[in-house]
């Protein structure tokens, strides 16, 4: 055994230990919270994905400030139920995926199962997009061979799954933190209006069709399939509990953990916004409708560096997410039908419709669109199926929903489904 992977080893047995204290009280504050951090982090990369991007530059260009609520009510309704995937695993042992397949009829898994990969490599043709694009803008490497890259980088940081989980989610986490950092500096060159912004962000505004489809597509990109899977399957071995006290008290961690990263997560998708309200819109550029007119645009107002800055956070958000994605399409098909293929078959097989994207030449953003047209239709089975475990006690035991939480969370799902079904009625030339 080398020593790098006897260190990383000894780096996963450091946080259990660190864990067992927290659990036995002998660590307290941020201490105890510390060993529990991580799983969030990996899931709440999927809120700051490329998809992500598009829908909010589009929407802060076109409507300014306006729509900085709906991203506060997405990130809350994404907060929740990442929550109670979390929450899943630690009670069961089990991922989500496991516990449809032990639940459900046969019929019904394998339908969830095809549904959920086509999903997954939906999602990951929008995250390799946008790294490709990033690598495109900022190195002027060609598509084909930026995507070819993007490829090997993800492989790359999945490999460390094989280290532990302690390695992977420190890797994910510094792509988080690098994409906060690169908003935080965006937000000192964009100078937006703090009034304007937290105004918007607690009233509602809906001002015609075109508002409603970008308010939809927000909240459509918002909630992933894909990691209301692979959440619970992060949470359900990573520290063993000895008795229903230890689920409860590993379940009240993963919360604090979730609301801090999808806070995290909340507020670069505001900064988002809101940067391209502040650059963008109130300098008559309402047009800025895709990543690369939003760096291009960028350059001349702000100068090269912002542009820079911007494109860093980018391939951030595309190595990160891809890697995201394809840990949770693993966690899909071992779930579903029991059975895994190597990782980096899945990583090639993955690429392929991205590849041939690039290859003919059609419009990334485009493309991105209908990804999101693609999720929307798969969004309603894992976020049923969650709702339908969690407030069961025979499955939970005492970390079964509370009666409120039940209903909060069958009402998110309601508007999840119901904004989901009109994102793909607005999507197909509908109106009203």
């Amino acid at each position: 055994m080398s020593v790098t992977t006897t260190s990383y080893q000894t780096s996963d047995a450091k946080a259990v230990r660190a864990a067992r204290a927290a659990l036995d009280r002998r660590r307290r504050g941020l201490r105890a919270l510390l060993p529990f951090l991580g799983p969030a982090f990996v899931a709440c990369v999927a809120y700051i994905d490329p998809g992500n991007y598009a829908t909010n530059i589009q929407s802060g260009s076109q409507f300014g400030y306006r729509l900085l609520w709906v991203v506060v009510l997405a990130n809350l309704m994404a907060m929740l139920i990442q929550h109670l995937s979390a929450k899943l695993g630690i009670a069961t042992g089990k991922s989500l995926p496991e516990m449809c397949r032990d639940h459900f009829p046969k019929w019904l898994t394998y339908v969830m199962w095809a549904f959920s990969e086509v999903a997954a490599m939906a999602t990951d043709i929008a995250e390799f997009l946008g790294a490709t694009v990033g690598l495109n803008l900022l190195l002027h490497i060609p598509m084909l061979w930026g995507t070819l890259i993007t490829g090997v980088v993800t492989y790359l940081i999945l490999t460390l799954d094989r280290l532990g989980f302690r390695p992977l989610e420190k890797f994910i986490t510094a792509f988080v933190l690098i994409i906060a950092l690169c908003y935080v500096v965006e937000t000192v060159f964009s100078k937006p209006n703090w009034g304007q912004v937290a105004y918007h962000s607690v009233v509602p505004w809906l001002g015609n069709q075109a508002a409603v489809l970008l308010a939809v597509g927000v909240i459509g990109a918002t909630v992933m399939p894909h990691v209301v899977y692979l959440h619970s399957s992060l949470t359900q071995n990573r520290i063993q509990p000895r008795d229903e006290e230890d689920k409860v008290k590993i379940a009240r961690f993963s919360a604090k953990e979730v609301a801090i990263a999808m806070s995290l997560a909340g507020l670069v998708n505001l900064s988002m916004m809101f940067m391209a309200a502040s650059v963008f819109h109130n300098t008559g550029h309402t047009g800025v409708a895709d990543i690369s007119t939003a760096y291009k645009t960028l350059t001349p107002l702000l100068g090269p560096a912002s542009a820079a800055v911007f494109l860093i956070s980018l391939l951030a958000s595309g190595f990160s997410s891809s890697a995201v994605g394809t840990m949770a399409g693993q966690v899909i098909m071992q779930g579903f039908v029991g059975f895994t293929i190597p990782l980096w078959l899945r990583r090639v097989i993955t690429m392929i419709p991205t590849v041939i994207i690039v290859a003919l030449g059609i419009d990334p953003t485009q493309t991105l669109v209908l990804s999101q047209v693609v999720l929307s239709i798969v969004l309603p089975m894992p976020v049923v199926a969650l709702i339908y475990f969690t407030r069961r006690p025979d499955i939970m035991g005492r970390l079964v929903n509370r009666r409120l939480t039940t209903w909060v969370a069958s009402f998110c799902a309601s508007v999840i489904v119901v904004l989901n079904m009109l994102l793909l009625y607005l999507s197909f030339g509908g109106s009203f």
